[in-house]
């Protein structure tokens, strides 16, 4: 007799009674906790780990990369890190570790950094960034001036927690100039994160900037530098649109015109996500998409580390923009298990 809702394998007896087991424990877990009434962080952290037990089985029937990812990629940050605390202690194994060594190429990379809660991943990035042998500074400089002064702070956080050096130190030692001076000046400064702003002052603040680029020879860096790095995103967002009504043009035009390389980048990085994060990061990816080829590490960095912040509305924005939804856009240039994993991420095709 054919049974169509399971394939059937040819497995040992042995195997096949460990299998068994595995597959029972969730339900047996389960109808436990039914009993009980109640289902604790822990009781629920626990369930998942069965339901992630293909991760054990690697050794014997090979790697289930379906179910690393479908199970992977539907878990919270908390989900997450309960699950690779229960797989330590049950299996006296570390997670990653095992991932590493079962998981290849793209979807290794975007897998292991999606383990990682937020603030966790967004070190990750900037440290493999600032490397000398993997130098790419335009993804610490957008990862630094898209975050928040809140996320910033847990950013620097676990960074001297996880390598050991404060990140204003990598920083001083992997970048130079008036770039360097931006980022070490954003990280270090605190601002305000609410939505009131000062009219009067973002007139002044258009005004030196207006005086600092556009009105004379040459640029005066540090006024552009004070102001980017010490205003609101809501307060640079009224410079932007003060600097529009006196002058006619945009303050992003003046940058672009002002400023150059990393430093032109840093700026701009920190003006458009004071004015729309969802909208910098939809263009973002669609400049990772398009033509022959795809940055993937583009691609992997802002979906996995968005998708716990703003994706719906990166989303959005690249519907509007694009008139194309972002899921078929990331369908179109990905393949195989990496492709299910960043849709996943994704969620629905809205």
């Amino acid at each position: 007799m054919t049974f169509k809702f399971f394939q059937v394998k040819l497995l040992t007896p042995s195997c096949a009674k460990f299998l068994s087991i595995v597959m029972l424990l969730p339900l047996i877990l389960l109808c436990r906790l039914l009993l009980n009434g109640s289902m604790s962080n822990k009781n629920e952290s626990m369930l998942l780990v069965y339901q992630s037990s293909d991760f054990q089985l690697t050794s014997r029937l090979g790697c289930d990369t379906a179910a690393v990812v479908n199970i992977l990629a539907h878990r919270d940050a908390t989900q997450r890190s309960l699950i690779q605390h229960e797989y330590r202690a049950m299996y006296s194994e570390d997670l990653l570790k095992r991932l590493v060594s079962e998981l290849r190429g793209k979807l290794e990379t975007a897998v292991l950094l999606w383990m990682h809660d937020p603030a966790g991943r967004d070190a990750i990035v900037i440290r493999q960034a600032l490397l000398p042998d993997l130098t790419n500074l335009d993804a610490a400089t957008e990862v630094i001036c898209s975050r928040t002064p809140s996320q910033i702070q847990l950013i620097k956080q676990n960074y001297q927690a996880k390598f050991g050096v404060f990140l204003e130190q990598d920083i001083e030692r992997h970048t130079s100039g008036d770039h360097k001076k931006l980022l070490l000046a954003y990280v270090s400064t605190s601002r305000y994160e609410g939505l009131e702003v000062d009219r009067e002052m973002a007139m002044k603040d258009a005004n030196a900037l207006y005086k600092a680029g556009e009105k004379r020879l040459g640029t005066d860096e540090k006024t552009f530098i004070r102001i980017f790095s010490e205003r609101s995103r809501a307060q640079l967002a009224a410079i932007s649109a003060a600097y529009h009504d006196m002058y006619g043009g945009s303050l992003k035009k003046a940058v672009k015109s002002e400023t150059s390389g990393k430093f032109e980048r840093g700026l701009l990085t920190i003006l458009q996500c004071s004015e729309n994060p969802a909208k910098y990061f939809a263009k973002a990816l669609q400049k990772a998409m398009k033509g022959l080829g795809t940055d993937d590490t583009t691609l992997i960095r802002i979906i996995v580390t968005r998708t716990e912040i703003d994706m719906q509305y990166i989303k959005a924005e690249y519907l509007r923009k694009y008139k194309k939804t972002l899921n078929d856009a990331v369908h179109s240039d990905t393949s195989g298990h990496y492709r299910t994993f960043l849709l996943s991420l994704l969620g629905p095709n809205n």
